[in-house]
């Protein structure tokens, strides 16, 4: 085991890791933060996205090494305080989930795209969402919900990342854009 330090959603860690441990393995099983989730393990399906400094980045292909003195953002991350963000906002009220499973990885990719780019055309999200999967439902909903976050971006002075994650107690649409349901308050 090794110790290292980096940045998530906002607070110093400091973790023990294995050398061959992914950065998905870590969130998850060692700091508890299960909104990242865990599906193919190959990269391929977008559920693990989380932002590494900024960039977002698939976390089942990721060595925790990789990370040490890095800044990760993960889905609990974003909401603060006052609730939801806006981007997590956006997917709720136009109907961007289903299940919840892939949302926290396509709230990611969206997030990155929109600390890039206020205002992104269709293809610019769907370039920006192509590494991500949907098994429930067509991607119309997911993109609505990213251009109605982009004009949120624009519109509500909300759009940073929180440190305080909140959680309630009903399995809802907000707990499945959140993934509270399992994380529980801090």
């Amino acid at each position: 085991m090794e110790q290292i330090s980096l940045s998530v959603n906002g607070r110093s860690t400091a973790v023990e890791i294995e050398p061959n441990e992914s950065l998905n393995h870590v969130l998850r099983e060692r700091l508890g933060l299960t909104g990242t989730k865990r599906g193919c393990d190959t990269g391929g399906c977008g559920s693990c996205t989380v932002l590494l400094d900024g960039k977002a980045v698939y976390s089942c292909m990721t060595y925790a090494m990789q990370v040490a003195g890095r800044d990760v953002l993960t889905i609990e991350g974003l909401q603060d305080e006052a609730g939801l963000a806006p981007i997590q906002r956006a997917f709720v009220e136009k109907g961007g989930l289903q299940c919840g499973f892939c949302t926290p990885g396509f709230v990611m990719s969206a997030y990155a795209l929109l600390l890039s780019k206020s205002n992104p055309s269709e293809g610019e999200i769907k370039d920006a969402l192509a590494g991500n999967i949907c098994r429930c439902t067509g991607y119309v909903k997911i993109i609505e919900s990213v251009k109605a976050a982009a004009e949120l971006r624009r519109e509500d002075s909300r759009w940073t990342r929180a440190i305080e994650h909140r959680s309630s107690t009903a399995l809802s649409k907000i707990e499945r854009v959140t993934d509270s349901a399992k994380l529980g308050a801090p």
